[in-house]
């Protein structure tokens, strides 16, 4: 079963970037948990948001791929803590901030799903 997981999240993990890249809400919709976090560590206070909040935030977004922007994007470790928990460290980049996520994934209804997005950025430098 851990190999299988693994193999799920990773697909998981490839819909999350491109759904990024792409500022594309429905692949987010399909790898996010509905009632699912958006933690923002790096503001403050600590920002916390709903899945149709971030959303809508993505939506609104000029897509780094319409701009042609290299995708800078990596799977840092991906951790299985039993058959339903895990969590995936990654990091990605939408210019001009390079972010830091903690992706918490739980397994229901037979879908590894994100339940909890903690982040943290750095505004990039050239």
């Amino acid at each position: 079963m851990s190999q299988q997981a693994i193999v799920e999240i990773h697909s998981q993990l490839q819909k999350y970037f491109d759904a990024l890249y792409f500022c594309d809400v429905s692949k987010l919709n399909d790898v996010f948990h509905p009632d699912a976090i958006y933690i923002n560590a790096t503001d403050k206070p600590i920002l916390k948001l709903d899945m149709q909040t971030y959303f809508a935030m993505v939506s609104q977004r000029i897509s780094p791929a319409s701009k042609h922007e290299a995708r800078q994007d990596k799977i840092m470790s991906i951790h299985l803590l039993n058959d339903q928990l895990a969590v995936a460290h990654v990091e990605c980049a939408i210019s001009p901030k390079y972010f830091y996520d903690a992706l918490t994934f739980v397994f229901d209804h037979g879908e590894w799903k994100i339940m909890a997005k903690v982040f943290q950025y750095q505004l990039q430098t050239d």
